[in-house]
């Protein structure tokens, strides 16, 4: 029973100070991390004026030209109905610029249908992928050839936005001399357990891993981007290394958040909760499917380091349910119990007190279900089992298959940017 009790002790003190670490990082985000809710639309500043593009004068034209660039491969099932909100956003000098990066299925052609409707949109058709670039940096790239605006957004082809989002992130850009804003979106519900895992991979990449609170002190070397919405100025873009940079950067969207800021540019983040929204993976399938570029970087294509981290994700992200059993098995010994049980029930106390903590936090402020929080330590033994998977999918195919190409290993490493800074 000691030696039981002292592995239980050790397991349950570590996550704790895991559980407190991670509550004190939800709580520096919360107040750190402005609301996109919050921007005053109705004028671009203080005193009332609205962003402008210089020398225009004309009420209509008033607002900075705004390219939208979606890079989109074989998604045909859902970019017609993301499409439609941005397509109905009522920004007055917009340009949306489709790419289709060599999709097999209906997707350019809905594109083209798009533009053909639409004098606002453009299409990009990629035929080939060159050498030595990831199809989706490629893809960006090339969307960036045909756009024009002063501001560029970068978002993906399921990304659904509310009405008015254009004018606040503008809004919100303009009014702190940004160079770079990156917009935290809601995730929508998809299905029980695809919930409870993407709840807590948010919960340690905001928390733990890359957490925003700093990216707006120009002396911090913290950066982030997201995905979905990543609006630069193109001036200040265009001054850094650019996309060359990140072109086998499968984090590509930390990577733009990361390229703004070792320029010396002024970045920020928000939280776009009630203005952009996306269900992020229908299923597990295919939550495992996109968990395979964590191969390049989670491991930076090494095994050993993802096989490492399934392990202490499991020791730590199920540390509260060792702490009830800690609290039963000392509730039943009773007085019978030596001042080691002792000690793991107080700790498992603890240490569920810090993990409900943190997970409320975390579920009050990105507006989230509350249980798929606290059923986080039910399923990371299926995150970790998927961990494993990359690993060994990495190992065995010598890199990433990504986008319908297989990127080997040694040439993955070469071109990581993004690193965890924390």
């Amino acid at each position: 029973m000691n030696v039981v009790a002292i592995i239980l002790v050790v397991w349950l003190a570590v996550g704790l100070l895991y559980w407190l670490r991670t509550w004190v990082g939800v709580v520096l985000v919360r107040g750190g991390v402005g609301r996109l809710e919050d921007v005053n639309v109705s004028g671009g500043d203080a005193a009332g004026r609205e962003p402008r593009c210089a020398g225009v004068d004309d009420p209509e034209r008033a607002w900075s030209r705004v390219s939208v660039i979606v890079p989109a491969r074989d998604e045909a099932g859902t970019i017609e109905a993301a499409a439609a909100t941005l397509m109905a956003q009522d920004y007055p000098n917009l340009q949306i610029v489709f790419v289709d990066d060599r999709s097999g299925d209906g997707t350019g052609a809905m594109m083209d249908r798009l533009a053909a409707n639409d004098s606002r949109v453009t299409v990009v058709h990629v035929e080939e992928l060159p050498e030595g670039w990831l199809g989706k940096v490629h893809a960006l790239a090339a969307g960036w050839a045909a756009s024009d605006g002063e501001y560029v957004l970068l978002t993906d082809a399921d990304v659904h936005f509310a009405p008015g989002a254009l004018r606040a992130a503008v809004t919100a850009a303009a009014d702190g001399g940004l160079d770079h804003l990156a917009a935290c979106p809601a995730i929508w519900p998809a299905g029980a357990v695809v919930d409870v895992m993407v709840a807590a991979f948010l919960r340690q990449l905001l928390a733990l891993a890359l957490p925003p609170t700093k990216v707006a002190d120009p002396s911090s070397k913290a950066y982030f981007g997201v995905g979905a919405f990543n609006l630069v100025r193109r001036e200040a873009f265009e001054a850094t290394d650019g996309w060359e940079w990140l072109r086998m950067e499968t984090a590509d969207d930390m990577g733009v958040g990361l390229l703004m800021k070792r320029s010396g540019t002024r970045c920020g983040v928000v939280t776009a909760f009630q203005h952009v929204g996306l269900h992020w993976y229908p299923t597990v399938a295919d939550a495992a499917h996109g968990a395979e570029k964590g191969y390049a970087s989670m491991g930076n294509c090494r095994p050993v380091p993802i096989l490492a981290g399934a392990v202490a994700l499991n020791v730590l992200e199920s540390a509260p349910l060792a702490g009830v059993a800690a609290i039963a098995w000392l509730a039943a010994a009773g007085a019978q119990a030596g001042w080691l049980l002792v000690t793991a029930g107080t700790l498992g106390a603890a240490g569920v007190a810090a993990f409900v903590g943190s997970v409320v936090s975390v579920a009050r402020w990105a507006r989230a279900p509350l249980l798929a929080g606290l059923a986080a330590p039910l399923v990371t033994p299926l995150v970790a089992a998927l961990m494993v998977r990359v690993a060994w999918l990495g190992w065995r195919r010598g890199g990433v298959m990504w986008r319908g190409r297989l990127y080997p290993s040694a040439a993955l490493r070469a071109g990581r940017r993004v690193r965890p800074y924390a």
